[in-house]
């Protein structure tokens, strides 16, 4: 899922290729990915691309007035292409949902693979009509966002510290990649209560939040769009690598399987050497 950085990245990409050009045509391919119809999306063309900014993991393209709101989610895409196909796209059950041209013949695409649809665009006058933008948090790396705007947000959240880092409406923009990845800079369990932290672990959450999303983003600065993914991969410490030895430690990443996602942590770094309990292997080893 694209998180805080690869979106900044995708909106200093964009700002760069679009802003300044006219929409000349926006192709729906799947009907789902729109979320609203008023007004239409046709609306957007023959209009002048403004500026792009992000919301959280939101990107809004802004055009006179109007407003291209996309939320990629866990397995959308924007696919830059420096010369669209002639012709328009043929429906079908390949991945691209939605296209957009410009006068120049460049454009983009956004895709989505699998089978669970959940890529949301969204044609407002006001970004505060997507209901996932109205609730978001504060920004992490806004100026504004210090430690003690940490403090407050943790204060009486009996919840543990991953799911706190994940929740919109508290921080914008982690997800379960950088929110494992802060974990261990921070050196902390992620079933740690969030409300349990002492003043000197907050501090320590604070700095890891800032550093980790700082260097993901300094990372992905000026790469084009079809890099974003590897780099983000490739940058990532223990999400995704379990089995793998700890870059810090050499201990062995271990994951907490839930559902629908996972967790990794090294148990040196982040709970005193102690494996966290995984209750999906445990009901699967009965």
């Amino acid at each position: 899922m694209p998180e805080l950085p690869e979106v900044e990245a995708l909106k200093d990409f964009l700002t760069d290729h679009v802003v300044g050009h006219e929409v000349v045509r926006v192709l729906p391919v799947a009907i789902s990915v729109l979320k609203t119809y008023d007004p239409p999306v046709a609306a957007l063309e023959g209009r002048a691309i403004t500026a792009v900014r992000r919301y959280g993991k939101f990107l809004d393209l802004q055009a006179d007035g109007l407003h291209l709101v996309t939320h990629l989610a866990r397995a959308g895409w924007l696919q830059w292409r420096d010369r669209l196909p002639d012709g328009p796209p043929r429906p079908g059950k390949g991945p691209l949902a939605l296209r957009v041209a410009l006068e120049t013949g460049e454009g983009f695409d956004l895709t989505e693979a699998g089978t669970q649809k959940r890529l949301a665009v969204y044609v407002v006058r006001d970004p505060q009509e997507v209901p996932g933008v109205a609730r978001l948090g504060p920004d992490p790396l806004a100026d504004d966002f210090g430690e003690q705007r940490l403090v407050k947000l943790l204060a009486g959240e009996r919840r543990q510290i991953k799911g706190v880092l994940r929740d919109q409406s508290l921080i914008a923009g982690v997800g379960n990649a950088y929110s494992d990845e802060i974990l261990h800079a921070a050196r902390m369990s992620p079933f740690k209560l969030a409300s349990s932290l002492s003043p000197e672990e907050v501090r320590g959450l604070y700095e890891a939040l800032r550093t980790t999303l700082v260097e993901a983003v300094e990372r992905s600065r000026g790469l084009a769009a079809g890099r974003l993914k590897a780099e983000k991969k490739s940058g990532l410490r223990v999400h995704g690598r379990t089995g793998e030895p700890c870059p810090v430690c050499g201990d062995t990443i271990r994951e907490v399987s839930f559902s629908d996602s996972s967790l990794q942590y090294c148990p040196t770094c982040q709970t005193g050497g102690k494996p966290l309990a995984d209750r999906r292997m445990s009901r699967l080893l009965k």
